[in-house]
């Protein structure tokens, strides 16, 4: 998992993936990026960071199956609670955590459901139902994907279970391209 530098054959796969030819028409620009990086006081993680500069800002297709929002987008199913999303907060986990199944984790849970939702992450998109899907921009977990739904959360790629997909962005996009199941380990 590369975060740091942009690996040209990554980028390639990204776009082919995307089925994305329209020499950079439908991407951000790398203005627009260093805008939110500045704004958010973060750098996104690579390939993301070259892909959505280069590539395309979001794509009707997956993945997620409701298709990639926008850097600064969230999906159309996001609950209005008013709360204000902060990508340089830090992301609080670093392994699985089913709230639902474990409430006495954290002294305060609630607020730290509040941070995994709203703290350190890009939303990339939904599978529907609340299983959104997160790019992680801050703290140890940088620029892993993480699934979040209403009941917990949990880190995607191979290192964690439940998927033989490699870790990052990339990785879970060529899991995605392959047509595999997310949770396909096991």
């Amino acid at each position: 998992m590369h975060i740091d530098n942009a690996d040209p054959g990554e980028i390639a796969a990204l776009r082919e993936a995307f089925g994305v030819d329209d020499g950079g028409a439908s991407a951000l620009g790398w203005a627009a990026v260093r805008a939110f990086e500045a704004e958010h006081g973060i750098v996104l993680p690579e390939p993301y960071r070259t892909f959505v500069a280069e590539v395309t800002d979001g794509s009707h297709q997956g993945p997620p199956s409701c298709g990639l929002v926008g850097l600064a987008a969230l999906p159309s199913d996001w609950p209005d609670d008013g709360a204000k999303r902060d990508p340089g907060k830090p992301f609080p986990l670093t392994e699985t955590w089913v709230w639902e199944a474990d409430e006495d984790a954290f002294d305060d849970p609630e607020a730290v459901i509040e941070q995994v939702i709203d703290h350190g992450s890009v939303v990339l998109g939904t599978d529907g139902c609340a299983m959104n899907w997160h790019l992680v921009v801050t703290g140890p977990m940088r620029g892993h994907i993480w699934q979040v739904t209403d009941v917990g959360a949990l880190p995607f790629g191979a290192p964690f279970g439940h998927t033989t997909a490699e870790p990052g962005f990339a990785g879970w996009v060529r899991h995605w391209a392959a047509g595999k199941e997310w949770f396909d380990a096991g």
